[in-house]
């Protein structure tokens, strides 16, 4: 997966507890080996110049909570409707715009809770989606984190999950979508809940799968 004189748009900012700026900061080199010209924007007014979105192949978001207005909602959905690629990991993807329907639909997940803490956990590839080329040729692992308890729509192409263990809330187990991608319109949206904290892409399946959702979303 490569790719040729390509625009990238970093839009990075909101809860500084999930360090947009460093996390980011770790994707922009691998971004720009393949090919890509990459520009970082501190402002979600971004959103509203759809002449720079017209000519952006890829939005990557790492923007925790934060409001999007009428206008850059919208700019953004009618890009990726129109071809424009969207893709973001954990809350800068997921826990952004909580008051935003749209956003929501957007991205087919929405953060509503975590256990507190970070935790041990498993995340396991989806086995009838092992050819897709974001987990091809990985296996599942582990990771310590945040685990992620999401409401997702149910046309996200689901690749990884991981699982909650019945508690005195949850009358039983449920396995919950970790890792998924979906299309919109002629655009591609790529979603892992993975990615708190630096080091969480030390985990070397988590830097792979998140580079290559990053290519596989991007136009």
């Amino acid at each position: 997966m490569t790719s040729q004189a390509r625009q990238a748009l970093v839009v990075r900012g909101g809860w500084e507890g999930h360090r947009p700026v460093e996390i980011t900061e770790l994707f922009l080199p691998f971004l720009r080996d393949h090919g890509y010209t990459v520009r970082t924007s501190g402002t979600l007014d971004v959103y509203a110049d759809a002449e720079l979105l017209g000519t952006t192949d890829l939005v990557v978001q790492c923007w925790t909570m934060g409001e999007l207005s009428p206008e850059q909602s919208a700019g953004l959905a009618s890009a990726v409707a129109a071809g424009t690629g969207l893709a973001g990991w954990h809350g800068g993807i997921v826990d952004s715009f909580r008051g935003d329907l749209g956003y929501q639909l957007l991205t087919g997940g929405q953060f509503l809770m975590h256990p507190e803490g970070f935790s041990e956990h498993r995340v396991t590839l989806v086995e009838e989606r092992a050819d897709h080329p974001v987990i091809a040729g990985l296996g599942d692992f582990r990771v310590h984190t945040e685990k992620y308890w999401l409401a997702t729509d149910p046309l996200i192409d689901t690749l990884a999950t991981t699982e909650f263990a019945a508690d005195e809330h949850r009358s039983r187990p449920v396995t919950m979508p970790a890792v998924w991608t979906r299309n919109w319109g002629a655009g591609r949206v790529f979603v892992s809940a993975i990615g708190h904290k630096p080091d969480d892409f030390d985990v070397p399946e988590v830097r792979t799968l998140t580079e290559r959702g990053l290519l596989w979303a991007s136009r």
